[in-house]
C-alpha cells in the first residue's frame, strides 16, 4: 500500500488515481473516519478523467496510530508533505467536516502554484465552540459529551452517531442505509482512540476565521440545512462572509453525510464548481 513519512516518521496512507498528468483533485476526509469515506466521489471523477487522490489523516484508518501531532497545525504540515511527495499542482482541494477545516488551514499556507481550487463541505470553520467571539458555537459540554461517549465505549458509540444525526438517519421519512452505517462503523474502527480522542478538540476548539482571510483561490462552500453535527448558521454562512472568493451553496434538508446520502446532488455541483 502507498504511503508517505513525514518528518516525525508517521507513515500517512493514501490513493493516487487516475493519468499523472490530470488535474488532481484531493479529498480530506471527517472524524473520524478514513479516505474510504470518499469513495463514490473519487470513483465519479476518477471516470471524468481526474487524477483523484485521498489520504488516511495521522491516527485515522491505515494511517499510524499516533498519540501526538493530533491537531491542525500538524494534520496541515502532513498535507504539505503528501503534496510535495506526490508533486501535485494546480489542485483542487475538498474537505468535509474536519477534512474542511484541515483544508482551509493548508490552503492557507500552501505554496503557491499547489493549489487552484478549494471546497469545504459540511465543515467545522469558522469555529464551532461557543465563545466570546462565537456566541452562537456549540457548549464545550456537547465535546465534553463526545469524550466522554468515545472514552465510556467507543464501538458502540461508532454506531449511534451513524445511525443518529450523522446521515439524518433519525429523522422521520429518512432511508435508513444499514450499508452506510456499518462503513462508518468499520471506518471508525479502524482508526486509534487516542488521536481520535484528541482530534475532537482539533476540530471543535480550532479557530480557522485568519486560514479563511487568507486564502487567495476560488472556494466552494457546500452545507445542508439539516446539518446536526456542523450547525449551518454557526458555519457556512460565515465563512463565506470570511473568504475573498466564497461562494456558498445551501441544500435545504439535507444532513452531515450529505455526500454518502445524495451523492447524485453533491456530485454534479462539484463538477460544475471544478470546470467552471
Amino acid at each position: 500500500m502507498p504511503f508517505i513519512t513525514t518528518s516525525d516518521g508517521t507513515e500517512i496512507f493514501y490513493k493516487d488515481w487516475g493519468p499523472k498528468n490530470a488535474t488532481p483533485i484531493v479529498f480530506h476526509h471527517g472524524w473520524p473516519l478514513s479516505a474510504d469515506d470518499w469513495d463514490n466521489q473519487m470513483l465519479f471523477f476518477l471516470h471524468k478523467g481526474y487524477r483523484v487522490i485521498a489520504h488516511d489523516r495521522r491516527g485515522h484508518g491505515r494511517s499510524s496510530q499516533t498519540w501526538e501531532g493530533n491537531e491542525m497545525d500538524t494534520y496541515a504540515a502532513d498535507v504539505v508533505a503528501l503534496a510535495a511527495a506526490l508533486d501535485l499542482k494546480g489542485a483542487i482541494h475538498v474537505g468535509h467536516s474536519t477534512g474542511g477545516g484541515e483544508v482551509a488551514h493548508y490552503v492557507a499556507r500552501a505554496e503557491p502554484g499547489r493549489v487552484a481550487k478549494a471546497v469545504l463541505i459540511g465543515a467545522v470553520p469558522p469555529v464551532m465552540v461557543k465563545k466570546d467571539s462565537n456566541p452562537e458555537g456549540l457548549p464545550i459540554e456537547v465535546f465534553d459529551g463526545l469524550r466522554e461517549s468515545l472514552l465510556a465505549n467507543r464501538a458502540q458509540f461508532y454506531i449511534d452517531l451513524p445511525t443518529g444525526p450523522f446521515y439524518g438517519f433519525n429523522r422521520e421519512g429518512a432511508k435508513v442505509s444499514q450499508g452506510l452505517i456499518d462503513n462508518w462503523w468499520r471506518q471508525g474502527m479502524m482508526g486509534g482512540t487516542k488521536a481520535h480522542y484528541d482530534c475532537i478538540k482539533a476540530f471543535s476548539e480550532t479557530d480557522f476565521t485568519e486560514d479563511l482571510k487568507a486564502i487567495e483561490v476560488p472556494v466552494l462552500v457546500m452545507h445542508g440545512t439539516d446539518d446536526q453535527i456542523v450547525p449551518y448558521h454557526d458555519s457556512a454562512p460565515k465563512a463565506v462572509e470570511l473568504l475573498k472568493n466564497g461562494t456558498l451553496k445551501t441544500y435545504e434538508g439535507l444532513p452531515h453525510g450529505m455526500c454518502a446520502t445524495h451523492p447524485e446532488v453533491v456530485n454534479p455541483d462539484l463538477l460544475a464548481f471544478i470546470e467552471s
